[in-house]
């Protein structure tokens, strides 16, 4: 069922299956979010819980049994249930059952929420351990926008700017696994990074040390774009399909693949979230059409 929330600056339609944006439109109407294709890649802005990026051989060890997950997790299959609505927010829950424990073995609910806050949209994640045991989890978002956004324009005319000025030797992805010790540099010092396919021919770009929390996918021929802010994050994946594709996905993570220099027990992932029995935890990040 896809879901409609709008205000003055925008709309947005969200598909509860997996709690995905589907849609994210300013006033004009002019659509920002990747619509999917699946000649290059059929996702929009999935959900990332309870793990991001990839597993080793998509299996992880938890109290010494051995569970399967894909890659980015649990959430981004299931249907979740619309448990509050209002003309410019929503919000969808998963709770955790048998099937997800199958996969998973913890107790929790986790609410995403899509609000308007004047132009910005707003995704949030709201985590709840409803078990007896500390919940480890990684979150995070990953919503593609398109590039070009308007006739007339070309990938490379986008640049990615920062609020402050970066340094990033970006950690390689092998065989979906983070390598943090074979990197590859991305920016010296600078503030924009100018789009070029080639940029994602190994996969994604990997920000894990960033100093900025605003980041803007911009037109330097038109100003058409977005702003995102993800201070409540650690890393900022930026990514494009490997085959040229007409998007950048701007991605806010709590958590990460799995590294190549560690084992595969859950509980040693990198940038986990271990949060305590009936406690919560939120993470929010904000998009906003320039």
């Amino acid at each position: 069922m896809i879901v409609k929330i709008q205000n003055r600056f925008g709309s947005a339609e969200v598909d509860t299956l997996g709690a995905q944006l589907m849609s994210f439109k300013n006033a004009d109407g002019l659509e920002h979010l990747w619509q999917g294709d699946k000649e290059y890649w059929g996702g929009r802005a999935p959900v990332l819980f309870p793990i991001v990026g990839a597993l080793r051989g998509g299996r992880t060890y938890i109290g010494g049994k051995e569970y399967e997950m894909r890659q980015h997790g649990i959430a981004r299959h299931l249907p979740f249930s619309v448990t509050e609505q209002k003309e410019d927010s929503v919000t969808l829950t998963l709770a955790s059952d048998d099937d997800t424990r199958k996969q998973y073995p913890f107790d929790f609910l986790l609410h995403v929420t899509y609000r308007f806050e004047e132009e910005r949209l707003v995704t949030e994640f709201r985590v709840e351990n409803t078990g007896e045991e500390v919940l480890p989890f990684a979150v995070g978002g990953h919503p593609a926008f398109n590039c070009p956004m308007v006739e007339g324009e070309c990938f490379e005319d986008y640049v990615v700017e920062f609020e402050k000025p970066e340094t990033c030797m970006s950690p390689m992805i092998e065989e979906a696994l983070i390598n943090f010790h074979h990197r590859k540099t991305v920016m010296e010092y600078e503030t924009a990074l100018s789009m070029r396919h080639e940029l994602f021919y190994e996969d994604a770009l990997v920000f894990d040390t960033p100093c900025s929390k605003v980041v803007r996918l911009v037109s330097r021929k038109t100003g058409h774009g977005v702003e995102m802010d993800f201070a409540d994050f650690c890393y900022l994946g930026v990514w494009s399909a490997k085959n040229d594709a007409p998007f950048v996905a701007l991605e806010p993570w709590n958590g990460c693949a799995t590294g190549t220099d560690e084992d595969d027990e859950f509980l040693h992932k990198r940038a986990l979230t271990l949060l305590k029995p009936g406690k919560e935890a939120v993470f929010a990040f904000g998009v906003k059409a320039l």
